[in-house]
């Protein structure tokens, strides 16, 4: 199991799922938009404090972004 990429999937697809460029995410989150760009291409970690903020940006409980669709 690649949690990275489990996160970085979930991450995009809720994101589209609320119809939120990368832009407008890394805006409500307070980030950059490369950060999320690099969180969604699996080339970033990313520590507690971001993946709260957003999972809040996203209207969606955290453990659901490391959750894989079966």
């Amino acid at each position: 199991m690649d949690i990275v990429r489990i996160f970085a999937n979930n991450v995009k697809k809720y994101r589209k799922l609320r119809g939120l460029s990368q832009e407008k995410l890394a805006d409500i989150c307070n980030l950059h938009r490369t950060y999320i760009s690099a969180i969604e291409c699996c080339r970033r970690s990313i520590s507690l404090n971001n993946i709260q903020k957003i999972s809040e940006a996203l209207e969606v409980d955290f453990y659901k972004l490391f959750l894989t669709e079966e």
